[in-house]
C-alpha cells in the first residue's frame, strides 16, 4: 500500500531535462537550514506566532528544495516563521557535530540515510543527537531500508526521494563536440578522454579538494568494478568474510582512477578544485560531466537552462558487462533531540510527508520516487540514458550508507586525493580503508 501510494502521487512529478525545471522555484542539490528559535515546546511564542528551524548543506548560492518547502509551507502557515541556515557542503558534517553537540543546532536538520557520514542517520541517533519521528516517517521508508532509518524500533529519519548519483552529463557540450555516443566501455571513455583534450575540454570534473566529491568518484567507479560482481560486498565486509585489500575491484578502481588522470581524463589541477570547478566548469562547457546526486542537475539548468543535462553511469571495464549505478533514498529530515519546538517541527515533517510536498521535493530536487521506480516513465527525463538499468535493477545503494562510520569515507576521500597528487597508491588507500573500518 506504502509502494502504491508514492507511485501514485510521485509519478507526474519527475525531473525533465529543460522545461519542466525551469518553470520551478530555484533549487540547490544538496540543502535544508537552522538556527534554534523560540523557547516553548511548540513552537509558539506570546503573540501567537510558530517558529522553528531548519539546516542544511549547500554548494552555491542558488534556492535548495528544502528552501521551496520552507517557502511553500509559510505560504500555507501564515502565522509560521522558519529560520534557514544553509552550511556549505564541504563542512556541513562537521559543522553539525559541532552544534548537536553544543545544543545549539536547528530544531530540523538535513540528514543522511544510515551510518557512513557524519550526517548519517544511525550514528547521530545513537549518540542521543535525534528525536524520535511520527508513522508518516517510518511509512517512507522504502521497502529493506529500515536499517537506515530505525534505530532500536524508532524511526530517526524521514527519507525524501530515491537519489540516483552518478554522471552528470552536459549533453549541449557532447554535441557540440561531435559526441555521437556515450561510451559503453572503459577503452571508449579513453579514447573520449583523448578527443576532449584535443578540443581543449576534459571529459571529467572532479573536486579534488571537496572531500565529498573525492569519494564520490571512487564510489561510482567501484559500482562497476566491485558491486556489479557482488552486490553484497558490504555485507560481507560487515560480517568480516572480506577486506578492501582482499578486493581486487577495489584495488581495479583506485588502479582506474590513475589511470584516468594519466589519461588526461581529469582536468589539470583537480585536487585543488572546490565544488566551484563542478558547476562553472560543466555550464561553460570545459568539461562534459562529474558524478554527484543528480539533483545538482536542477541546479545547473537554473544557472544554464538553454542546455541539456543527462544521467550516465561510469562504463564497465569490458564491452557487453552491465553498467552499474548507484540510487538510494538519501536526502531526509530529522528533528533534533535538544529542539525546544518540537511540536512545530513535527508538524512541518507530517505535511512535508503529503502527497503534494512529497512530488514537488521530487520534482524540484530532480530526484525519484522512493519506491515503484520501475513503474515510472523516464524516457523524457535527465534519466532517459539509464531508464533501462533502473528499471532492470542494475544499481547498488550509496556504497558508504551502511559503513560502520563517517571514517571510513574520510580515508576513501583522502586516499582519492592522495592517488591524485601521486603520493599514495592503491595499496596503501586498501589499507587505510581497512584501517579505518576497524577503528
Amino acid at each position: 500500500m506504502k509502494s502504491e501510494r508514492l507511485i501514485m502521487t510521485q509519478q507526474g512529478h519527475l525531473v525533465r531535462r529543460r522545461a519542466a525545471l525551469i518553470a520551478m522555484p530555484a533549487i540547490g542539490a544538496l540543502a535544508l537550514a537552522g538556527c534554534a528559535a523560540g523557547d516553548s515546546g511548540d513552537g509558539g511564542n506570546s503573540d501567537g506566532k510558530v517558529e522553528f528551524s531548519l539546516t542544511y548543506a549547500t554548494s552555491n548560492n542558488l534556492e535548495s528544495p528544502f528552501e521551496a518547502l520552507a517557502k511553500a509551507y509559510e505560504e500555507a502557515n501564515p502565522d509560521v516563521t522558519i529560520t534557514l541556515n544553509p552550511v556549505p557542503n564541504d563542512t556541513y558534517g562537521d559543522t553539525l557535530r559541532t552544534q548537536l553537540q553544543a545544543g545549539n543546532a536547528s530544531d530540523v536538520i538535513q540528514s543522511e540515510a544510515g551510518s557512513g557520514q557524519t550526517r548519517s542517520i544511525i550514528p547521530l541517533a545513537e549518540a542521543g543527537f535525534l528525536e524520535p519521528l511520527g508513522e508518516s516517517a517510518t511509512a517512507l521508508i522504502p521497502e529493506g531500508g529500515d536499517s537506515l532509518f530505525v534505530v532500536d524500533g524508532e524511526t530517526y529519519g524521514q527519507p525524501l526521494v530515491l537519489q540516483y548519483t552518478g554522471l552528470i552529463y552536459n549533453q549541449t557540450t557532447a554535441d557540440a563536440a561531435g559526441v555521437d555516443e556515450f561510451p559503453t566501455d572503459w577503452d571508449g571513455f579513453v579514447d573520449l578522454c583523448a578527443d576532449m583534450r584535443d578540443q581543449g575540454k576534459t571529459a571529467l570534473l572532479v573536486a579534488g579538494a571537496a572531500a565529498p566529491n573525492a569519494g564520490m568518484l571512487a564510489m561510482n567507479i567501484a559500482a562497476t568494478r566491485v558491486y556489479a560482481e557482488n552486490p553484497d560486498w558490504n555485507a560481507d565486509r560487515i560480517a568480516g568474510d572480506t577486506t578492501f585489500a582482499d578486493t581486487e575491484g577495489w584495488k581495479e578502481t583506485f588502479q582506474t582512477i590513475i589511470d584516468l588522470n594519466e589519461a588526461g581524463c581529469i582536468q589539470d589541477g583537480a585536487v585543488g578544485g572546490g565544488f566551484d570547478v563542478l558547476t562553472n566548469g560543466i555550464t561553460s562547457g570545459a568539461g562534459l560531466g562529474f558524478f554527484g546526486p543528480l539533483a545538482s542537475a536542477t541546479e545547473l539548468l537554473q544557472a544554464a537552462p538553454d542546455q541539456d543535462f543527462v544521467a550516465h553511469a561510469f562504463p564497465p571495464a569490458e564491452s557487453g558487462d552491465p553498467a552499474v549505478g548507484i540510487a538510494s533514498p538519501t536526502y531526509s529530515l530529522s528533528i533534533t533531540k535538544a529542539s525546544k519546538n518540537k511540536d512545530a517541527a513535527a508538524d512541518f515533517l507530517e505535511w512535508v510527508s503529503e502527497p503534494e510536498q512529497a512530488g514537488l521535493f521530487a520534482e524540484v530536487s530532480g530526484g525519484l520516487p522512493i519506491t515503484g521506480v520501475e513503474d515510472v516513465d523516464l524516457s523524457d527525463t535527465l534519466y532517459a540514458p539509464v531508464e533501462d538499468l533502473l528499471k532492470e535493477g542494475h544499481f547498488t545503494a550509496l556504497p558508504n550508507q551502511s559503513w560502520p562510520t563517517a571514517a571510513v569515507y574520510e580515508a576513501l576521500a583522502r586516499g582519492v586525493q592522495g592517488l591524485l597528487t601521486g603520493q599514495d597508491t592503491p595499496d596503501s588507500v586498501l589499507a587505510s580503508l581497512d584501517a579505518a573500518w576497524e577503528q
